[in-house]
């Protein structure tokens, strides 16, 4: 998935020191950090020609019909109600990130599966329609009865449903705030530069301490902040 650049991206360093102690020749590391460095399509950056092809594979099957697709965007969205301005799974692509996931982890399918199938029987048989047409006030009324499990009783003990409800609500959090529009609604901004001016005088005043004139005009000067320090042989601050 594309949202696993990042974190490719981050190891890249250390697998590629890896490859020493395997035997790798320099030339055949070089080769290998070019092809998972460069890619014509920027969407699979990152990834190894192994990743690359296995995403290749598993792009090009599909595993859930569309009716059950269009109960996995309606299961999701009442899980998580999209909110402005972000939006919700929809606008994340949580149903497509379910299908991958469960194709890339074949054990996950007969839950998914089945719980598809529990959804539909227990919604006809409690109001004569699939589970992607009832009111959201049923749909509720049907979730209610699966989204608790016994914390005491093993997860894979317990009824088909359960487990389903379970699966379901961990893969729609997980695929929404490992998306952009999850992380926007998080307003989480990354790693980003500060400006630092010293230890506020309030707090220097309450200590009875404070700072070497010469000190402040050297090191919390940001107009300086760019500038590499130097010290004398003696271990004192230069610039």
């Amino acid at each position: 998935m594309d949202r696993r650049k990042s974190i490719q991206t981050m190891i890249l360093g250390a697998g590629a020191s890896a490859l020493a102690f395997h035997g790798c020749k320099p030339e055949e590391e070089t080769k290998v950090n070019e092809e998972i460095l460069t890619s014509e399509d920027t969407d699979y950056w990152g990834r190894t020609p192994e990743e690359l092809e296995r995403v290749q594979k598993l792009r090009a099957e599909q595993l859930f019909s569309e009716h059950d697709l269009e109960t996995i965007a309606v299961l999701s969205t009442v899980i998580l109600p999209p909110k402005d301005p972000h939006g919700g799974p929809i606008e994340a692509e949580v149903p497509e990130f379910i299908e991958f996931i469960a194709k890339d982890i074949p054990s996950m399918q007969p839950v998914l599966r089945g719980g598809l199938m529990w959804l539909d029987h227990k919604s006809n048989t409690e109001f004569e329609t699939e589970f992607k047409s009832a009111s959201l006030a049923q749909q509720k009324e049907i979730l209610d009865t699966i989204c608790y499990h016994d914390i005491d009783v093993p997860l894979d003990d317990q009824p088909l449903e359960i487990q389903f409800f379970y699966l379901m609500r961990g893969l729609t959090m997980t695929g929404y705030y490992t998306s952009k529009v999850g992380i926007a609604d998080l307003g989480y901004k990354g790693n980003s530069p500060n400006v630092w001016d010293g230890v506020p005088q309030d707090v220097l005043d309450q200590h009875g301490v404070s700072y070497d004139p010469a000190w402040i005009a050297k090191c919390v000067d940001q107009s300086k902040r760019n500038v590499i320090a130097e010290w004398d042989d003696d271990g004192n601050l230069l610039t």
